[in-house]
């Protein structure tokens, strides 16, 4: 049986509207009430310019009963009532959340566009409308409310107005339904100047949702056209940016030139762009940029001592990331500060061991504190061990690491291998990959792995069977159409059959300075040395690098520009002397530097 809420447990919590309301002042005097609304009587003689006359106040109270009793839908009725009796904007909204509490969609849209009937000029009462209408997925009737929430918006709040429209539309379901309708309420102002920038941004990142890359782009482009400084088409196009979509990139570029107050991240996330594509040296470029227009913003230092420390920069290396762990604090979000200060602290450590400083490399791994990243600190220590002689213990520090998951064993796995191949125990990495391959015989990076050691050890048919295999698992691997391609040039052997590898290769990754790298090399062993010069001018560029430096030097050798060769081969050595394509070069043709 129902239990029924006398009117003392109501007290005033049932009452939020008694006091803000305006409602039409009456001589009547509210009729002698019971003990019970004592409380609320007093709160209405405090508040004479909020007098209810007594019918009005007693349904009030008797819906709010009836919502207490569990009876959403007499309560919503009377209060809709009164909302239309009173023309109360508080009323009218109260209806519509009676509504919606209850999960009534078709009433709180009842409520809300009486509300807008009653108040055509409110801009809650129109947004509660579009709001319904999209929850309730009648994506096509929104064009309306939508165009009146622009016009209703003043001059100078307009542009965040519609830039804010495609989170109104992010959980529709037809999302091509939703960009056409979004496309139709905007057509007023997607040509005016004032608006065009923010209009034309919200088109693209709808046409995105929708995935109509070509169309977003197009918006993209257009919305830049009307605002060259406008930052929305910026980050539409930079959420293109993709080497099958060259183009996007000309929209980003195009917000940084001449625009002194470009935002820096902006910048941040067009260097992290041209980092996924492998592009380091432009990524640096823009990295130095950022931290020079915004030395305050850690993630710019972090990012740019990592690849620093990648291109064996160590110097400048340690400085940018000093210089992170000082700004770290500044960073609002605990997790991304953790993550952070986790990721600089094993690149510092790992710049002591490079320099042979094993106490510095472990005090810097002893300020991880993160659970989540103590595995990566052990095996950083793993490799300080080894780097003292000592590898079975660095082992065994992995392998004591916890494996709850699959996930965890994978980490570990990888680690062991990764120190292995460091330290260029190549057959015991060989041994521990063919354990885990019984286990998981079709994983496609453990076969890649697999044939990599088995290069180093000079198997290179087992090499030639593992990658094959990888390919037929999986086709859109471009680094086994690389490593193939390029162990057949390397040997000089079934050139034309390479260069088609490595040319499928660049089909996946057309801006992996590496393929590029072996591209040039095949071209090379064919005899079209002008054709491979071009294309090492082309990869060194995107990453200077020893292995590159060492096989473009090689080139220019022999085609007889040597003193340009030695000046190659001095900057490959400068970016990592220990390369061992590069000293096998060096030591087969005699040269010294």
């Amino acid at each position: 049986m129902k239990k029924k809420t006398g009117l003392a447990g109501l007290a005033l919590s049932g009452l939020w509207f008694v006091v803000p309301l305006a409602l039409a002042q009456t001589d009547a005097p509210v009729s002698a009430a019971p003990a019970t609304l004592g409380e609320a009587k007093a709160v209405q003689e405090a508040a004479p310019s909020s007098l209810l006359d007594s019918a009005l106040f007693y349904q009030l109270l008797v819906g709010e009963m009836t919502l207490q009793d569990g009876e959403p839908a007499a309560g919503f009725a009377l209060m809709l009532d009164a909302a239309r009796k009173t023309g109360d904007a508080q009323l009218y909204q109260r209806a519509t959340d009676i509504a919606l509490q209850s999960r009534s969609g078709d009433a709180a849209l009842q409520s809300a566009r009486a509300w807008k009937q009653d108040q055509p000029t409110s801009r809650e009462a129109n947004r509660y409308v579009l709001q319904i209408l999209v929850a309730l997925n009648r994506i096509a009737d929104t064009v309306e409310p939508l165009q009146t929430e622009i016009r209703l918006a003043p001059d100078v709040e307009r542009p965040a107005v519609l830039a804010a429209v495609p989170r109104v539309y992010a959980r529709v379901g037809d999302k091509k339904q939703a960009s056409t309708v979004v496309e139709e309420a905007l057509a007023d102002y997607l040509g005016a100047p004032a608006t065009a920038g923010a209009a034309w941004t919200a088109v693209g990142r709808m046409r995105l949702a929708a995935g109509d890359t070509k169309g977003a782009l197009a918006a993209a482009r257009r919305g830049q056209a009307a605002a060259p400084r406008a930052e929305g088409p910026a980050l539409v196009a930079l959420e293109l940016m993709d080497p099958k979509m060259p183009e996007a990139e000309g929209v980003v570029r195009g917000y940084f030139e001449g625009n002194p107050k470009a935002l820096p991240e902006i910048r941040m996330g067009y260097a992290r762009a041209l980092l996924d594509a492998q592009r380091y040296a432009e990524a640096s470029a823009q990295l130095q940029i950022v931290t020079r227009d915004k030395p305050d913003m850690p993630e710019g230092w972090l990012v740019l001592g990592s690849l620093q420390l990648q291109d064996n920069q160590l110097a400048q290396a340690q400085s940018s990331l000093e210089r992170y762990v000082g700004l770290a604090q500044q960073q609002t979000s605990e997790g991304e500060r953790n993550r952070g200060l986790a990721q600089a602290y094993l690149s510092l450590s790992q710049l002591a061991e490079k320099r042979k400083d094993y106490a510095a490399a472990e005090s810097w791994l002893a300020k991880i504190d993160n659970p989540s990243d103590l595995a990566l600190a052990q095996t950083r220590r793993a490799s300080i061990l080894a780097s003292q002689g000592k590898l079975d213990e660095g082992r065994q520090l992995i392998r004591k690491l916890p494996e709850r998951n699959a996930s965890e064993a994978r980490v570990k796995l990888n680690a062991e291998v990764s120190l292995l191949r460091e330290f260029k125990q190549y057959q015991l990495a060989h041994d521990v990959l063919a354990q885990a391959l019984v286990k998981a015989p079709d994983e496609t990076e453990l076969l890649y792995d697999q044939a990599m050691m088995a290069e180093k050890l000079g198997k290179l048919d087992e090499m030639e069977s593992l990658l094959r295999k990888v390919i037929q698992l999986k086709p859109d691997y471009h680094h086994a159409y690389n490593a193939l391609g390029y162990s057949l040039a390397d040997r000089s052997v079934r050139l034309p059959e390479a260069r088609d590898l490595i040319r499928k290769a660049l089909e996946f990754a057309p801006s992996d300075p590496f393929i590029g790298d072996s591209l040039g090399w095949v071209e090379f062993r064919m005899g079209n040395n002008a054709e491979a010069v071009r294309i090492f001018e082309a990869a060194y560029k995107a990453k200077p690098d020893a292995e590159i430096a060492a096989h473009f030097g090689e080139v220019l050798w022999a085609m007889g520009q040597r003193d340009r060769a030695i000046a190659i081969w001095k900057e490959g050595r400068l970016l990592n002397p220990e390369n061992e394509t590069l000293l096998e070069t060096l030591k087969r043709l005699r040269v010294k530097l």
